[in-house]
C-alpha cells in the first residue's frame, strides 16, 4: 500500500494507528479521518486529517478518489458495551460502515483491513483455547455485528476479489488514550485510578478470564498482516490472535506487587458481567503464527511495568 485512509482514527485504536502507519509509510502518506470535527483538529495536529463521515457512501468515496487511496483502515464501531444500550444503532454504524468501505474498496480498487473481535464468540464457543474456525454465536449486537463483518469480508474476498483482512483484537491494552465503552476497558482504567486515587473499582467479576493485547503487539500485527503474502494465507476475516489471559483479580494483584497501598473493590454491571463470561478465556493463534509469522512481543509482566509507568508520567503532566 502506498496511501492509507483510517476511517474511525479518534477511537482507541486509531489514535495509536495512524502515527505507527506514519512511520511505516511516511507523514504524506496517511490520512486520518473522523466524523467529529473537534476530534480532526486534535488529529491535525500531528497528521494530515479530514472530516469524514463513514456512512456518507458518496462522501467517503470521494475522500479515497482525492487522495489516491489504496488502502483503507476502517476502525469505526461502536462498542460491546455501548452496543447493548442502543442495539439499533449500534447495527446502524457498525455494519453501515463496513458495507461503505466493502463497496467502496471493490469499486475504487482498495485493500481492506476492518478488525474483528474476541465478541464475535459466544457462550456455545469452546472458551479455552478457543479455535480458529469454530462456532461463532455471540450473545451481543457488536459480537453478531463482528460475524457479519467476517462472513462479508471473506464474500467479498471471494466473489469481488477485494483484499480484506483482519484480525480478532482482545482487548486492547493502551496508554495513549482510555478507552471508550467496552467490557475490557477495566485493564486500562485500573492503571490510571491506582495512579491518580490508589483505588479502582471493577464493573467485571474478579474471575472473569479473558484474553488482551498490549497496544503496541495490535499495531504490530495489523501492519503485519496487511503487508502479509497472500499466497500463505488461507484465512482472511479474521484471525486469532493472542498474547495474554488473566482475570481481574490476577492483575490487580500483580499491580499491589508494585504499589502495596493500592485496593479495589467490585461494583458489578451486568451487562459487562454477561458479555465477559460469554467470552473466551484465552484464543489459539496457531493460523496467525503459521500463515504470516504472528509473534506477540508483551506478556503480562512488561506491559504492567510499561503502564504504570506511563500513566505516572501523563498523570503527573496533567494529561488524565
Amino acid at each position: 500500500m502506498k496511501r492509507i485512509l483510517v476511517v474511525g482514527a479518534g477511537g482507541q485504536i486509531g489514535t495509536e494507528l495512524v502515527p505507527f502507519l506514519q512511520k511505516n509509510y511516511g507523514e504524506d502518506n496517511v490520512i486520518a479521518a473522523e466524523v467529529r470535527p473537534e476530534v480532526v483538529e486534535r488529529l491535525s495536529e500531528n497528521s494530515m486529517a479530514i472530516q469524514l463521515d463513514a456512512l456518507d457512501f458518496n462522501g467517503y468515496g470521494e475522500a479515497i478518489k482525492k487522495y489516491n487511496i489504496d488502502g483503507i483502515y476502517n476502525l469505526v464501531a461502536l462498542l460491546s458495551a455501548k452496543g447493548e444500550l442502543n442495539p439499533e444503532l449500534a447495527w446502524k454504524i457498525n455494519m453501515g460502515a463496513l458495507m461503505n468501505s466493502l463497496n467502496l474498496a471493490k469499486e475504487l480498487n482498495c485493500a481492506l483491513f476492518t478488525p474483528s473481535s474476541i465478541g464475535a464468540f459466544g457462550n456455545s464457543t469452546p472458551h479455552y483455547k478457543t479455535p480458529q474456525d469454530t462456532v461463532m454465536r455471540p450473545d451481543t449486537v457488536y459480537g453478531i455485528c463482528k460475524v457479519a463483518g467476517e462472513l462479508l469480508g471473506d464474500y467479498y474476498h471471494r466473489r469481488y476479489g477485494v483484499d480484506t483482512r483482519s484480525v480478532r483484537f482482545p482487548g486492547i491494552i493502551s496508554n495513549g488514550c482510555l478507552p471508550g465503552g467496552g467490557t475490557t476497558d477495566y485493564a486500562v482504567e485500573v492503571f490510571y485510578e491506582v495512579i491518580k486515587n490508589g483505588r479502582y473499582t471493577c464493573e467485571v467479576p474478579e474471575d472473569a478470564y479473558m484474553d488482551m493485547i498490549y497496544m503496541p503487539d495490535a499495531l504490530e500485527a495489523t501492519v503485519q498482516l496487511m503487508e502479509a503474502d497472500p499466497s500463505r494465507l488461507k484465512h482472511r476475516n479474521s484471525f486469532n490472535i493472542a498474547s495474554m489471559s488473566f482475570t481481574p483479580e490476577q492483575i490487580f494483584n500483580e499491580i499491589k506487587k508494585r504499589i502495596p497501598s493500592f485496593t479495589w473493590d467490585y461494583k458489578i454491571d451486568p451487562v459487562k458481567a454477561n458479555i465477559a463470561n460469554s467470552w473466551p478465556d484465552c484464543l489459539d493463534d496457531t493460523c496467525a503464527r503459521e500463515e504470516w509469522d504472528w509473534n506477540p512481543k508483551w506478556g503480562l509482566q512488561e506491559m504492567i511495568t510499561d503502564m504504570l509507568k506511563v500513566c505516572e508520567e501523563k498523570v503527573k503532566a496533567g494529561l488524565y
